[in-house]
């Protein structure tokens, strides 16, 4: 994405264009990696430094409140981030703390398919979040240590 696109999203949403909000939606998406709110401040603060901590805390509130942005829970306690809306899935590897996008519409389509089928009594799903929870075998922790 680019700044425009960023512009976008927010009026789409009904949003106000501000500064704040452009630094915010721009540092999650740059940072495609599921930051954490820490994160998401450093990589603000290199280039607003003025911008306050708790703005950036309301303002990664406001952007998934409206659906702009994710929140992504982990094992660990840690509140991540993302910007990616498409429909994906994570892998979540507790040793490191590590998150990875996955894609897979055949998963996907599964899994909707069959709570269509065995629907919950008095509950309307809006959305299929899955989080598949392991620990990686190969060096990909040492390469993306958290």
């Amino acid at each position: 994405m680019n700044i425009e696109d960023y512009r976008t999203k927010l009026r789409e949403k009904g949003l106000k264009v501000t500064l704040q909000r452009l630094a915010v939606f721009e540092a999650v998406d740059v940072l495609h990696d599921h930051p954490t709110t820490e994160e998401v401040t450093h990589f603000i603060r290199k280039k607003y430094p003025d911008i306050a901590t708790g703005t950036i805390y309301k303002t990664l509130e406001t952007l998934v409140n409206h659906d702009i942005l994710n929140r992504v829970k982990t094992d660990s306690g840690l509140m991540r981030y993302d910007a990616v809306k498409d429909i994906h899935h994570h892998i979540y590897c507790t040793h490191c703390d590590r998150i990875e996008d996955y894609y897979d519409s055949e998963l996907t389509q599964m899994i909707y398919d069959y709570f269509e089928e065995k629907q919950i009594p008095g509950f309307e799903i809006d959305e299929i979040k899955l989080q598949i929870t392991g620990k990686y075998t190969d060096n990909r922790e040492a390469v993306k240590k958290r």
